[in-house]
């Protein structure tokens, strides 16, 4: 338990995820003028958490290991994966949730009846500046945290 605990990459990584969250939760204020606290448990939106979490693993690693090592190349081609998924099948799904749900009003609209389905969930995939801005503050996270030893 004590290793696990001492992990310094693995707690760098969830500190950038935590930060970037916080960060969601500012910029979510900053546009809106108000607090919505559900934001930071939410995927999606500015800045990607995930973007984040996996860069700061991946940064961690390079520092810890060595750029040229195999846990580097696990972390690098893990974060590829996760940011790749981000900006493509998620955001898809999302802009089709968006679509279904656009869809689902106007019916009830104009058919003037019927239950009123709780919507889908929208924000789900991230833009390119989402995940760009999330992968800056995960390898700034890890640079500080592994800088400081």
């Amino acid at each position: 338990m004590q290793a696990l605990w001492s992990n310094q990459v693995l707690w760098t990584a969830v500190f950038a995820s935590l930060f970037a969250q916080s960060v969601k939760l500012v910029v979510y204020y900053a546009i809106e003028k108000r607090w919505e606290w559900e934001r930071f448990l939410e995927t999606g939106g500015m800045p990607s958490s995930h973007s984040a979490t996996v860069t700061a693993l991946a940064t961690g690693l390079g520092m810890t290991q060595g750029f040229g090592s195999p846990y580097f190349a696990l972390g690098a081609v893990l974060a590829f994966i996760v940011i790749y998924d981000a900006t493509g099948i998620r955001r898809a799904a999302g802009l089709h949730a968006q679509l279904l749900n656009d869809l689902v009003e106007e019916f009830r609209v104009v058919m003037q009846r019927g239950p009123e389905p709780e919507p889908l969930k929208e924000l789900l995939g991230h833009t390119y500046l989402e995940v760009t801005v999330g992968a800056i503050i995960g390898v700034l996270v890890a640079w500080a945290s592994f800088s400081w030893i």
